[in-house]
């Protein structure tokens, strides 16, 4: 009678002890942090693409530099901006109005109406060391730009010219935009030396007729180089300006053997008789400028696609 007595409190201790136990571990089970789950990754959100950094590099032939303007509106037609040009010589000159926010049509303008007056101021050869001291062309670009510092350009403009002392190429980055130029283009015995910082500088196209490396110095993943130094196929030069010109052309084209292979894409004007200080042919450099780049395009594209990353 005793056990069959304590039978019932035997098993409703034993009930209130699994209840507590299976209370605790839904209790357990509650505080525990919820397990969030990630939404799942869609594939077909396409993932932003960034175009390369273009370097336009201008390279120098005095007169023939108005082949330029020709490039640079078919790029602005084709919806291609570079992000910073480089310039010798002519191709300076083109870069520092280009680098100051002129569009394709106001350079035309420029071109059109440059007067080889304003930027001509002869001196005795007796006394100095060039026929021309090169301070005119200083003014005419400070005057194009805005006076503007090659620093303040709001597209990156970089300038090359020649240490005289040194032989070594030399790019301008920061300081008066017109001196540089003026520096980049100082054809040896045709425009004096130009002093900067206590040394002195004659024409990038010395050692950098086309400033590939100075572009991608600059920070270009891919280059556009544009090559004017081919030397004309016309009648030969008769005056001794025309000859030495040519005489640099010759070298330049020399030179850029090595630099243009760096290049991605290399632009060719055909400036069939046109010289080296033919200023009077600037409307056909143009139209050569406009046909070598629409004929590039193609090539162009290809080589940006390959390096959008």
């Amino acid at each position: 009678m005793l056990a069959l007595g304590l039978e019932p409190i035997y098993m409703t201790t034993f009930r209130t002890t699994v209840l507590a136990s299976l209370l605790a571990l839904i209790l357990a089970g509650c505080s525990s942090p919820p397990v969030i789950t990630p939404p799942p990754v869609d594939p077909g959100i396409p993932v932003a693409k960034l175009p390369p950094r273009i370097g336009l590099a201008l390279g120098g032939g005095a007169a023939r530099g108005f082949a330029h303007v020709g490039v640079i509106q078919v790029l602005e037609e084709a919806g291609i901006r570079p992000t910073l040009v480089a310039g010798t010589s002519a191709g300076s000159l083109v870069a520092a109005i280009y680098a100051s926010g002129k569009n394709g049509t106001q350079l035309q303008q420029v071109a059109e109406t440059m007067e080889e007056a304003t930027i001509a101021d002869w001196t005795l050869p007796i006394f100095s060391r060039g026929l021309l001291r090169g301070d005119a062309l200083a003014r005419y670009v400070n005057g194009q730009v805005g006076s503007r510092l090659i620093e303040n350009m709001p597209l990156p403009l970089g300038i090359v010219a020649t240490d005289l002392n040194t032989g070594l190429d030399t790019l301008f980055q920061r300081g008066d935009t017109g001196t540089a130029v003026r520096a980049s283009s100082a054809v040896p015995a045709v425009f004096q030396p130009v002093k900067i910082s206590g040394r002195e500088y004659v024409d990038g196209g010395l050692v950098s007729p086309v400033p590939v490396r100075a572009a991608r110095k600059m920070g270009a993943e891919l280059v556009i180089a544009v090559d004017i130094s081919s030397p004309p196929e016309g009648n030969l030069a008769a005056g001794t300006l025309d000859i030495l010109l040519q005489t640099f052309s010759i070298m330049g084209k020399s030179i850029n053997t090595f630099e243009l292979r760096d290049a991605d894409v290399v632009v060719r004007p055909v400036l069939t008789g046109i010289s080296s200080a033919d200023f009077g042919s600037r409307k056909r450099s143009i139209e050569a400028g406009r046909q070598a780049m629409l004929l590039a395009l193609p090539q162009l594209r290809t080589a940006i696609a390959a390096k959008t990353h």
